[in-house]
């Protein structure tokens, strides 16, 4: 399972960009989904700068795993999720 957040809907709108980050990664947490794609588009690369910002946050990067930025299309961030497989049977 893969959850795609697409933020060009909302590239200029700040708090709704927090918003959606926080719901995405809730969401990935709640259904323990192992990926996270969240796309801020190509552009100028400063909504790129602001998804990494908000997922280096302390209480953000201890829910995650790693973050991959993808090497073929710079408008696209993957955000990787390690689950316990014992947590699953829960």
């Amino acid at each position: 399972m893969k959850l795609t957040l697409d933020l060009h809907d909302i590239f200029n709108k700040g708090r709704d960009i927090d918003a959606a980050l926080n719901a995405i990664i809730k969401g990935a947490v709640e259904k323990r989904a192992p990926l996270v794609e969240i796309i801020p588009g190509k552009g100028s690369g400063q909504l790129k700068k602001h998804v990494l910002r908000f997922l280096q946050q302390k209480e953000i990067k201890s829910l995650y795993h790693r973050v991959e930025k993808d090497s073929k299309n710079f408008g696209k961030l993957f955000v990787h999720f390690r689950w316990n497989t014992l947590d699953r049977k829960k």
